[in-house]
């Protein structure tokens, strides 16, 4: 396989932020903040600056180590070196058990129906036939990495720049909209941007939950920091290539936003149960196109994330397998092997659940534990840096304490709160507190495979 070069890793980071998020969350936001334009951009902006604030930290951990395959691995590891390797037991487990790409899947079955079918966002629609999709599309991904690994980092390049280009597409139509240029009614969403819906300002328990949404819509900038062994000058990636990709993705998620705003009424948006970026070209389009394009365009958007997803997470359980990490560690250290390894467990995750709560279940389980990892990473930079075990006028980054500050209180808030019952806790099919207890409960099998290693010669 050749080495990825800087397009590449700006595709493994944005094809892992784009997925179907920025199509459909903006509207479950809204609603959360009660219609407040200025509240809604607002919590936008705070995720934004959070995520800066992590990737600030990564980049201290990344440029000041051996660059190395296997990203948290090795930041907890010089975080927690005693006792030796139980951390890289306990980052593990959660990686290889709950880093699945079933989320993305699901959601591509579920929209390439759509695209067949006719149907529309809401109406029932075959569960089983979305799964069978969803295990055609992760076995098509680690089919490409496995036997035509170039071709699969083209196909995901190609992602990558299709992404930006349709949010290109829906910035420059809004823009349009404003001048006059497309003939689509105004709206007065910019009239009073801290006008609440109904003068009824939302409860602290919705706002908390409208950030946390911001903040999971921006998860994947991370990505890079996975594979520095196989980028081929990995020191320009990290202090250009990856803060440029975030940055760009960023300012394009707000001013997408701003589209939205300009082209859709506030009372559709927190009226409607349609994908927001189906009621946004159902204005400037009509129906008739935007019920065939819009599916097909998300698909697309969630194969890229299966693809880069799938690879950056294979190429961390081979970097585990080196280490002795995993059980039966000697067949995992082949990368088609831990190719398989993936799309195992991404199966067995689509497949299993019978609920129809499931894709908001399994992308709250991915998403969960790399908040407490993310704790236990900036909290042990703050004690590291407390003993002054090494100097700050060495390192070739040091994030200001601010911004290690920052980001340790918002995974905090991001760790805890999903324990907190939700209003309607009563009428879910899974539990509420199920995704956060399986989360948190993975990292334990770690430490039981860490102390059963010595007594245990199987792997």
């Amino acid at each position: 396989k050749e080495k990825l070069g800087t397009l590449s890793c700006i595709s493994l980071i944005v094809n892992k932020i784009i997925g179907t998020g920025i199509f459909s969350n903006p509207s479950i936001i809204f609603k959360y903040t009660n219609g407040n334009v200025g509240l809604f951009l607002s919590l936008f902006l705070v995720g934004g600056i959070i995520i800066f604030c992590g990737l600030l930290i990564y980049l201290e951990f990344a440029l000041n180590l051996p660059f190395k395959n296997g990203g948290e691995k090795n930041y907890l590891l010089r975080v927690f070196d005693r006792p030796k390797g139980l951390m890289g037991c306990v980052y593990s487990f959660s990686i290889v058990l709950l880093g699945f790409s079933s989320g993305n899947s699901y959601s591509f079955g579920k929209y390439i129906l759509y695209a067949i079918t006719d149907h529309q966002e809401g109406d029932s629609t075959d569960d089983a036939m979305v799964k069978v999709i969803g295990v055609v599309c992760i076995s098509f991904c680690i089919f490409l990495h496995t036997k035509y690994p170039n071709q699969g980092t083209k196909l995901f390049n190609f992602l990558g720049v299709f992404k930006i280009l349709i949010l290109v597409l829906i910035i420059v139509l809004g823009l349009f909209v404003s001048l006059n240029i497309i003939d689509v009614p105004a709206t007065d969403n910019f009239s009073n941007v801290w006008k609440f819906h109904n003068d009824q300002k939302p409860n602290l328990y919705n706002v908390s939950v409208a950030l946390l949404e911001v903040i999971y819509s921006f998860k994947g900038w991370e990505n890079v920091n996975y594979v520095l062994n196989e980028i081929d000058d990995p020191y320009h990636v990290l202090t250009i290539a990856a803060p440029a990709a975030v940055l760009l993705t960023t300012v394009l998620y707000f001013m997408v936003l701003i589209a939205y705003l300009i082209v859709i009424p506030k009372d559709e948006l927190l009226s409607s149960g349609v994908l927001v970026a189906g009621i946004y070209f159902n204005k400037i389009f009509g129906e008739s196109v935007t019920s065939r394009l819009l599916p097909i365009i998300i698909s697309l958007s969630n194969l890229g994330n299966v693809l880069v997803v799938s690879y950056a997470h294979s190429v961390v359980n081979q970097e585990l397998a080196y280490n002795n990490y995993l059980p039966f560690s000697r067949y995992f250290q082949n990368l088609n092997h831990s190719l398989l390894l993936h799309w195992f467990i991404t199966v067995v995750i689509l497949v299993a659940p019978p609920s129809t709560e499931i894709y908001e279940f399994i992308v709250n389980l991915y998403i969960y534990p790399g908040t407490w990892i993310n704790v236990a990473l900036t909290a042990g930079l703050i004690y590291l840096n407390s003993l002054s075990l090494s100097s700050s006028a060495n390192k070739i980054v040091s994030a200001p304490m601010v911004c290690v500050i920052i980001f340790l209180l918002a995974n905090i808030f991001l760790a805890v709160f999903p324990f907190v019952p939700p209003p309607n806790a009563a009428d879910m099919d899974i539990p509420f507190w199920c995704f956060p207890v399986i989360g948190s409960g993975v990292f334990f099998l770690g430490v039981i495979f860490y102390y059963a290693r010595p007594w245990v010669r199987l792997w």
